[in-house]
């Protein structure tokens, strides 16, 4: 116990610590501490200049002269480089619905439309239409000098965006065995003629696809002005590949039966499309 109670006692001790001048030998300044008071403010101490540390590196720039650390510029460039790398997303996303169109045609069935969702935090059922009297005059005025305007009839978006000004070279002469039909998901026309026979280009363009699939056999696929793009299918050989430039009229490929399915003997399977929607081939071409 008298062990224990020396240790308890030496904690307990108090320690002065004084400045005296050495001249007149008068104390200038003293503190008066204990063991435990002196720990006690010494880990303050060491705990403050953590903190200071701390403080200085996280809102200061000179957490910059540690090594490692990014500075403004790699910042900089790591948020440009964020930005450049979401983009380049989108812009694949938007490669792979192309080609997923293409593949579509060429199989044969229905591209996938962009899809556009309606802003859901606007009431679009508040919002009201009201004509001015200006408004109803112009109507008016307009509509009585149009009204024996020969000119005038129910315009489609072929002849709006000028297809109807188009001339289609044939791609075949034949006769025709299977029509478009939309609701059997026949998006052109069947053109049977003479085995061998060479398949031409409808129109100036660019040849963006050329390859072989099991459904319709060797494919062609060329993209045209106006965003018009036309297929031809189950050919024999294909005379042209990817890239090539071909003129209306060109020969492109032969006519064939390949492809294990929608075949029955030789002949073209030709379509057109127009801006991703299909179009009916006999109302542009004579075959």
């Amino acid at each position: 116990m008298a062990k224990d109670d020396k240790k308890k006692n030496n904690w307990r001790d108090k320690y002065r610590f004084s400045v005296i001048n050495d001249h007149t030998l008068e104390e200038v300044w003293r503190v008066i501490l204990t063991r435990y008071n002196a720990f006690l403010l010494i880990t303050f101490l060491i705990l403050f200049v953590i903190w200071g540390t701390s403080t200085l590196i996280s809102f200061t720039n000179l957490r910059e002269f540690i090594p490692g650390y990014p500075d403004v510029t790699m910042r900089r460039n790591i948020l440009m480089s964020a930005i450049r790398l979401d983009s380049l997303d989108r812009e694949l996303k938007l490669r792979d619905k192309y080609f997923d169109n293409l593949n579509s045609i060429i199989s044969g069935t229905q591209p996938v439309d962009m899809s556009f969702h309606q802003d859901t935090a606007k009431n679009y059922k508040a919002i009201k239409f009201s004509t001015s009297p200006g408004d109803s005059v112009l109507r008016a005025h307009v509509e009585n000098e149009e009204r024996y305007n020969l000119t005038l009839g129910p315009s489609t978006s072929e002849s709006v965006s000028g297809l109807a000004s188009l001339h289609f070279f044939p791609p075949v002469k034949g006769i025709v065995s299977g029509k478009y039909d939309v609701r059997t998901k026949h998006f052109g026309t069947d053109i049977v003629t003479q085995p061998k026979a060479l398949v031409s280009a409808v129109l100036d363009g660019t040849v963006i696809f050329t390859g072989w699939t099991m459904e319709t056999g060797f494919v062609i696929e060329v993209q045209h002005p106006n965003n018009i793009v036309s297929v031809y299918k189950h050919n024999a050989s294909l005379l042209k590949e990817t890239g090539d430039l071909v003129r209306a009229g060109d020969a492109i490929s032969v006519v064939g039966d390949s492809g294990e399915m929608y075949t029955s003997g030789p002949h073209l399977h030709f379509e057109i499309w127009y801006k991703g929607s299909p179009l009916d081939p006999e109302k542009h071409i004579l075959f």
